[in-house]
């Protein structure tokens, strides 16, 4: 993906954060935050241009695209409400209430309260926040579910459902400039301009 966005002239930035259940999910919300605030903060010192922040990721980081979408945190990390010009999330759950009865809710720890506060289905959706939610054609049906839902929810949100694809190699796809996905990432950035 990084090579893909250098050759269109797009400067990629991967954060990490620490795993669950080392840390909580409350915790790993706050550092990608913390990270997108420092991009806006300090990006330009690295020849970003912080007014032009589209965030991504697929599975967990599907999730974490959403929270990031959402229009309640910025305050607190001294950013402005529009920070996140637009987003891609591949593959995310958008609702975490159904993890609570299953295996990975051992080292997750939530309850369905927890599991709501969490879920960006449930956060107020940001006022301008061009999204393409995209889901892989031969994904888990719960994914499909939650992709088609938050995309009919969030202001503005285009649905995509990549065809040939499961929830492990659709990210494949963003290798290539001319590829569905990579074309629907380029055109967030092109409706920036």
């Amino acid at each position: 993906m990084a090579e893909m966005l250098h050759g269109q002239g797009i400067a990629t930035v991967v954060p990490d954060y620490t795993l669950a259940p080392a840390v909580t999910l409350e915790e790993i919300i706050r550092q990608v935050r913390a990270a997108i605030a420092w991009v806006y903060l300090h990006g330009a010192a690295y020849g970003l241009d912080r007014d032009r922040i589209v965030v991504g990721g697929s599975s967990a980081g599907g999730h974490l695209t959403g929270v990031a979408m959402a229009d309640d945190w910025q305050a607190e990390f001294g950013v402005p409400a529009d920070v996140v010009k637009a987003a891609l999330p591949v593959s995310g759950l958008f609702d975490l209430r159904p993890l609570v009865d299953v295996y990975v809710n051992e080292w997750l720890g939530l309850d369905v309260p927890r599991a709501e506060s969490l879920s960006p289905a449930f956060m107020p959706a940001a006022r301008h926040c061009p999204a393409v939610v995209v889901v892989p054609e031969h994904d888990g049906s719960g994914f499909l579910d939650q992709s088609r839902e938050f995309a009919a929810r969030w202001p503005g949100a285009e649905l995509l459902v990549v065809p040939g694809r499961n929830h492990f190699d659709v990210v494949l796809d963003l290798q290539g400039a001319e590829t569905p996905i990579s074309q629907a990432l380029l055109g967030l950035f092109r409706g920036l301009a």
